[in-house]
């Protein structure tokens, strides 16, 4: 028997696939308001991001969410995220 497939995202700073447990998910709500989606059923249009700085800066070099969210994304969203990633990985 075949083990069980993951399913697998597009991150959206490398471009490069990934397993989606190992992801960010970055939901736009139907307001339009942008935050991490925890929990990954959050309703709104998703993103998934890698965990790395580095990916959440070519995201915001190549407008990666804006991309994804077909429409504009806030400067203020690509800093929150930044602190938020921050704070996720030091503590």
């Amino acid at each position: 028997m075949e083990p069980a497939k993951q399913p697998e995202r597009l991150c959206v700073g490398c471009r490069e696939k990934h397993p989606k447990g190992e992801l960010i998910r970055i939901v736009r709500a139907p307001s339009g308001d942008v935050s991490i989606d925890a929990t990954g059923k959050s309703p709104g249009r998703g993103a998934y991001l890698c965990p790395r700085e580095e990916c959440l800066l070519a995201a915001r070099k190549h407008n990666g969410l804006a991309w994804s969210f077909k429409g504009r994304v806030a400067a203020a969203v690509y800093d929150a995220l930044s602190e938020a990633l921050r704070a996720r990985t030091e503590g």
